[in-house]
């Protein structure tokens, strides 16, 4: 039988406008379903950690998001405050500006103060590399083994909210590619997962990645993944 792609799921609740109603909401039905993780904003860790007591799915967050740019203190004081209030996995975006300047050291510090500041709290750490703004390869082959040496548990894909200027103007959000999740399942060490999230809304994109490697998923189609997982046709209205 296939593996459970429901299992493998964070559940993003991250968009700006998502209230408490929204949480409750998805803690109910990702509590049904058996999901990995339901990723909320910071402020809403407490909540999620209440709604989910005892149901045995995660409440995840996010550190630094969604720019990276917060200064290294802050991530990992920001950690801590959400590990103590019941994030069992946090998921930091880079300093993406650091690492296209080349400042390795610090990129790789970034990510060490934050994986050491959950580990302290016994919560792990994804890093996320925005790799629909970086400019290539190399960049994100970089990303990864600094990650990898200071003890990231997972690299991601995406935040869901990096956007780039399309044709027109218009700007178009990016997300998991199979390139990306390929490059860096190859990159990283067994140790180290890959986590696809920005743009998976059907079961089909979700086997997708999880047959190129991927071991989590971020998305807000959850309930369209789960009816897919079941054989089920739905009309998706995911934005994430």
């Amino acid at each position: 039988m296939p593996q459970s792609i429901v299992k493998l799921i964070d559940h993003a609740v991250l968009l700006p406008t998502q209230t408490d109603a929204d949480v409750v909401a998805a803690c109910e039905f990702c509590a049904a379903l058996g999901v990995a993780s339901v990723c909320v904003k910071p402020s809403h860790v407490p909540l999620a950690a209440k709604c989910l007591d005892g149901s045995g799915v995660l409440v995840s967050t996010v550190i630094g998001f969604p720019h990276g740019g917060s200064r290294t203190d802050i991530k990992a004081a920001e950690t801590h405050l959400a590990c103590q209030q019941g994030a069992k996995e946090v998921d930091m975006v880079a300093n993406l500006g650091k690492a296209l300047a080349g400042d390795w050291a610090y990129v790789e510090a970034d990510v060490r103060a934050v994986v050491e500041a959950a580990r302290s709290h016994g919560a792990i750490t994804k890093v996320i590399l925005e790799t629909g703004l970086l400019p290539n390869d190399e960049v994100k082959i970089r990303l990864c083994r600094a990650s990898e040496a200071a003890g990231a548990a997972f690299v991601k894909t995406s935040t869901g909210f990096g956007y780039v200027k399309g044709e027109g103007g218009a700007m178009r959000a990016t997300g998991a590619t199979e390139h990306d999740v390929r490059l860096m399942r190859a990159t990283c060490g067994p140790a180290v997962q890959v986590k696809a999230s920005g743009g998976i809304r059907s079961y089909a994109d979700a086997r997708r990645f999880v047959d190129l490697g991927a071991t989590r998923l971020g998305t807000s189609a959850t309930q369209e993944i789960a009816a897919g997982q079941r054989g089920e046709r739905t009309l998706n209205v995911s934005s994430y």
